[in-house]
């Protein structure tokens, strides 16, 4: 009915790609070097409103009643594997929230980014394809084929267009997220010769054996586990984010963080369940540590990104309490939690591009009074710092407490320790917010700081948008995901039942 609308907004990206090298291409007279780095954004920018377009799409024509997986295609790709794409309730929210955040990003690295402009863009427009793919791929070696491509595009952004020491950063993340990887690509060959097919819908229902389910269970975890990150793989993430540009921090924190909650999601509860509820203590514990460890590492940062990064790990934390809660509560809450902080985070990490942009560093003891120079700034920053520390109104607050609610029904102790978290990033967030906008400014250099300008309106006004009526409305969220929540919390716990009467 939809014809290929799935792969239009997966693959669009490749036409801008397209264009842009043939504009490079192009002989060019003296003095036209700028008009070609304003096409390639220019094309870029319009490029990623094609996806965002086919997003709302999907979202406007999707059956929230319907469990199972929608705009469906497949074609016969090579040695038994498919072609084939669809999406369903948890997978519609995550695109969605990609290819909304791209465009911003194209925005926000107009000024910024001055070097290698047109590549820097190929480099989002391809990141986009994967990201899309990996979220709609219903093939176990296509998903591996998005979830690995992608890393390639972010280290180039990482490592081109990085901070001073972008290079080992971009080598750290690289290796980290491929090592966990190849034990997943393992995995994936293991059940492709055991059932006889890659189709992750055949799969969700095919019935693996309690032994190798905990083999299959480990080596998924290693890829997942590195890319939400979990403690204590987390440690390639504060450096990517302080290394990478603006923009590339925003999609590292909005959305692949989000593959591996996604994954987990996807695979390890369906597939693995048995496997699941045995390593649950296991994922609880590193959960907890992850939460009020990397809470109180914030605490300490002097750099702001590098505070906001700890601050991710931490939030994630959650996320993996509410998934291996295995209860609707929980799970729902997981999922609205990486759709709040997708929202939250990359608008955080585009706060700090602000003062960047105009003060070239982010130390934190740089700043002070800002609320005296830049008003609109000062309050737009409270707003998302408001919804980091999960407050009542905002989209941070509903995605914690359901997480903790479905954690306290299953483990109250493990929630106890998870809601230290919610005290200790209060701490951590308000500490920021009152060094940087109040008091004097005593820094002579912030005295001609300048307020928002028109093309940073246009980057917040979507982003305090979707935390207010997020926070307000999350039923908007919750209708999405709720039938297939519901049959993947169903079919685990049916199967985790099974298996303890025999």
């Amino acid at each position: 009915m939809f014809g290929p609308l799935l792969s239009i907004t997966i693959f669009s990206p490749l036409v801008g790609i397209g264009l842009i090298m043939l504009a490079r291409m192009l002989p060019r007279r003296a003095g036209e070097g700028e008009a070609a780095v304003n096409a390639a954004r220019w094309i870029s920018l319009i490029t990623t409103l094609v996806p965002l377009a086919g997003g709302i799409a999907l979202a406007w024509n999707y059956d929230p009643t319907n469990p199972g997986f929608q705009f469906i295609e497949r074609v016969p790709w090579f040695g038994g594997f498919e072609y084939h794409v669809g999406i369903d309730g948890i997978a519609l929210p995550l695109i969605v929230l990609t290819v909304a955040l791209m465009p911003l990003c194209i925005i926000a690295s107009w000024d910024s980014i001055n070097k290698r402009v047109a590549e820097y863009m190929i480099a989002f427009l391809a990141l986009e394809v994967m990201m899309v793919g990996v979220f709609a791929a219903l093939d176990l070696m296509l998903f591996y084929v998005f979830f690995e491509a992608g890393l390639i595009p972010m280290f180039l952004i990482i490592g081109v267009w990085g901070g001073k020491n972008r290079v080992y950063a971009a080598y750290k993340f690289f290796l980290y997220t491929l090592l966990g990887s190849i034990l997943m690509l393992v995995a994936i060959a293991s059940m492709f010769l055991i059932a006889g097919t890659s189709d992750i819908v055949a799969l969700q229902s095919y019935e693996f054996g309690e032994d190798i389910q905990k083999w299959l269970w480990l080596a998924f975890f290693a890829s997942f586990a590195v890319k939400l990150p979990m403690w204590p793989v987390h440690t390639w993430l504060p450096d990517a984010h302080v290394e990478a540009p603006t923009a590339g921090s925003v999609i590292l924190a909005g959305v692949l963080l989000k593959m591996g909650g996604y994954g987990f999601l996807r695979f390890s509860l369906p597939m693995f369940p048995d496997a699941s509820a045995y390593f649950t203590p296991l994922v609880n514990t590193l959960s907890v540590i992850a939460i009020v460890y990397a809470s109180l590492v914030a605490f300490r940062q002097v750099d702001i990104k590098k505070l906001i990064a700890y601050s991710s790990v931490a939030h994630m934390g959650f996320v993996t309490l509410g998934i291996f809660a295995g209860n609707e509560i929980g799970v729902q809450g997981a999922m609205f939690q990486m759709i709040s902080h997708g929202v939250i985070s990359a608008a955080l990490f585009l706060i700090v591009g602000v003062i960047y942009d105009r003060m070239h560093t982010r130390e934190i003891a740089f700043y002070g009074g800002l609320v005296k120079r830049m008003p609109v700034y000062a309050a737009i920053f409270l707003l998302f710092t408001m919804g980091n520390v999960g407050l009542p109104g905002t989209s941070g607050f509903v995605g914690e407490i359901l997480t903790m609610t479905g954690a306290f029904l299953k483990q109250p102790v493990v929630a106890a320790f998870a809601a230290l978290g919610v005290i200790l990033s209060a701490a951590y967030a308000l500490t920021l917010y009152r060094k940087v906008v109040f008091g004097e400014i005593e820094n002579p250099k912030l005295e001609t700081i300048t307020d928002l300008n028109v093309r940073e309106w246009i980057i917040f006004v979507p982003l305090v948008i979707a935390t207010l009526v997020l926070g307000i409305y999350p039923s908007l969220a919750f209708d999405a995901s709720d039938a297939t929540v519901q049959t993947i919390v169903s079919s685990y716990s049916n199967a985790v039942g099974a298996a303890s009467s025999h």
